[in-house]
């Protein structure tokens, strides 16, 4: 009898080892996948930052980088030919500043309605519809842009003289993109912050805007401050809206009401084979995009510093 036992006994553990051995083959595979895709990413990350770089290094054997930095007149394709880089990154930052006018008070104000004052079911409704804004595809808003904002909205208040291709329409555009960025997100990092703050806020007597304003935006303010980084980065890389609704007029500007041409738009009006292939200005694509990279990083770089310099963590 104590034998049969002891053999079930054994039996029972032979099984068990091979049941955990079948296992431990299950997660070794699938530790393999995770590092071959993490590994694949990461090549393919540095393929392309290669490529960027080298054609750029090719760019700037033919332009010097005083040219390239110091000259105020971007006109690559036209004689008499110039490289100032500088009227393209005031064209994003054209429409990327007038974009963050729009949408961080309406982002905020909408965070903190979602966070503070709406109903959880209220709350369930909105939030997804907000969030289904960024689903929506950049050219239909760059098409709604020309022919609804600009000839329906800024021209009646502006009169017939502004330019159907502006700065102002693409900024409001890129307002609406970037409004879920912020909101979301923002709303996320104040509905972390414990209640136990809020409710001792309201024992001394604080109003519920002062409690959300003064109390739960300065707890949540890392997670705010990523929200708007993380809209600033998506609307630097921004293509389509701006490509198409902002113009293509390099301009030293940061008027609303002007047309513009950004970083992005040159590099899509260039892909498009304005310029031959292997010419200078096919060339000034690749610099273009690397100083682009070189701005949306620092954007990345500041975010992590920034949310990491003003975490709060509650126990």
């Amino acid at each position: 009898m104590q034998q049969s036992l002891a053999g079930a006994g054994q039996e029972a553990v032979h099984r068990a080892l091979r049941k955990r051995s079948f296992k431990r083959s299950g997660e070794v595979l699938i530790l393999g996948l995770l590092v071959l895709c993490a590994t694949f990413s990461m090549v393919t990350t540095g393929l392309i930052i290669y490529v960027l770089f080298s054609e750029s290094a090719t760019f700037f054997q033919e332009v010097s980088f005083a040219d390239f930095f110091l000259e105020t007149e971007w006109q690559p394709l036209f004689t008499p030919v110039s490289f100032g880089i500088w009227e393209l990154v005031a064209g994003t930052v054209n429409v990327v500043f007038w974009a963050l006018v729009l949408a961080l008070p309406l982002g905020m104000a909408t965070a903190i309605y979602l966070s503070e004052y709406a109903a959880p079911r209220t709350r369930r409704i909105l939030k997804p519809m907000l969030e289904s804004l960024a689903g929506v595809p950049t050219v239909v808003y760059a098409y709604f842009a020309v022919n609804v904002i600009t000839l329906e909205v800024l021209r009646p208040i502006f009169g017939n003289d502004l330019p159907i291709f502006n700065s102002l329409s693409a900024s409001v555009m890129l307002a609406v993109m970037v409004l879920p960025t912020i909101a979301s997100i923002s709303e996320d990092a104040m509905a972390s912050v414990p209640r136990d703050l809020r409710d001792a806020a309201y024992g001394l007597g604080a109003t519920r805007l002062e409690v959300a304003t003064r109390v739960v935006v300065p707890a949540a303010l890392s997670g705010v401050m990523a929200s708007v980084l993380l809209a600033i980065a998506r609307a630097v890389g921004e293509t389509m809206i701006v490509a198409i609704a902002a113009g293509s007029t390099p301009q030293l500007t940061l008027s609303p009401l002007e047309s513009i041409q950004t970083m992005t738009g040159y590099m899509l009006q260039v892909g498009l084979g304005d310029a031959a292939r292997g010419t200078i200005d096919y060339q000034s694509l690749f610099a273009v995009g690397a100083m682009l990279f070189l701005i949306t990083l620092s954007f990345n770089v500041a975010a992590t510093v920034l949310v990491n310099r003003f975490r709060e963590v509650y126990e």
